[in-house]
């Protein structure tokens, strides 16, 4: 019998902008994605949610701080609460750590100027349903665009991060486009469901756009998401 193919909410705000890109890129690697609106009070049944990239209400007062109050959102954290698997890419991330999902707050770039180029971020943990594709130590490729994406944490905070190994990615040497403190690029929550990050993997899964490293990061989540609740625990 042919399983299904893992269903995911793609949350849309007003001003997201990649929201069509992530499903797209979702569909391509085997994914069914479905649009859920930021005014819903609850998600459609779906195996994953994906926070897309954008400048949710404008990214007025601060990227992702109107964003954590919609409705969705409080589906969103019921359904991370239980255990389904969150991702969070750019704004998404922005708004995950609005939302007290993701440790660590995100900040002007460093340059105080939008950025948007190829970065190479390095895998620093694969047993997670968002790396398990992925070997330790490899160096992916992928675009980031953003004007707010350096990821901030105390020295404190980021030392416990460190220390419960939940940073999985991290910019290469010299090329943190951000400013990001410890090269953070992308962190997960304590327990390991709900994920953030800065670079758009959605933009790097078809060689003609330059990467498919992407690719792998999105197909490790749909293998998550896919993945019988019994199995992943």
């Amino acid at each position: 019998m042919t399983r299904a193919k893992p269903r995911i909410g793609v949350v849309v705000f007003p001003g997201s902008n990649d929201d069509r890109d992530a499903a797209w890129a979702l569909s391509a690697l085997g994914g069914d994605p479905v649009s859920v609106w930021h005014a819903d009070e609850g998600l459609p049944a779906v195996d994953g949610v994906v926070l897309p990239g954008g400048f949710s209400y404008g990214d007025y007062l601060r990227p992702g701080s109107i964003a954590r109050f919609s409705p969705a959102m409080e589906a969103v954290r019921a359904f991370a609460a239980d255990g389904g698997l969150v991702l969070g890419i750019c704004n998404g991330f922005q708004i995950l750590c609005e939302a007290g999902l993701l440790p660590g707050v995100l900040r002007r770039n460093a340059s105080l100027r939008f950025v948007c180029r190829d970065v190479e971020v390095v895998v620093e943990r694969t047993d997670t349903p968002f790396t398990d594709r992925c070997r330790t130590g490899d160096h992916l490729r992928i675009p980031v665009k953003h004007g707010e994406g350096s990821w901030f944490a105390t020295e404190e905070l980021l030392a416990e991060l460190q220390d419960r190994r939940q940073i999985l990615l991290r910019y290469a040497h010299g090329d943190n486009p951000n400013g990001s403190v410890g090269e953070v690029a992308g962190v997960v929550n304590e327990s390991g469901n709900v994920f953030g990050l800065m670079p758009h993997p959605e933009h790097a899964i078809d060689p003609l756009l330059g990467s498919c490293d992407g690719a792998v990061l999105l197909a490790s989540f749909l293998d998550g998401a896919g993945r019988p609740a019994c199995a992943a625990a």
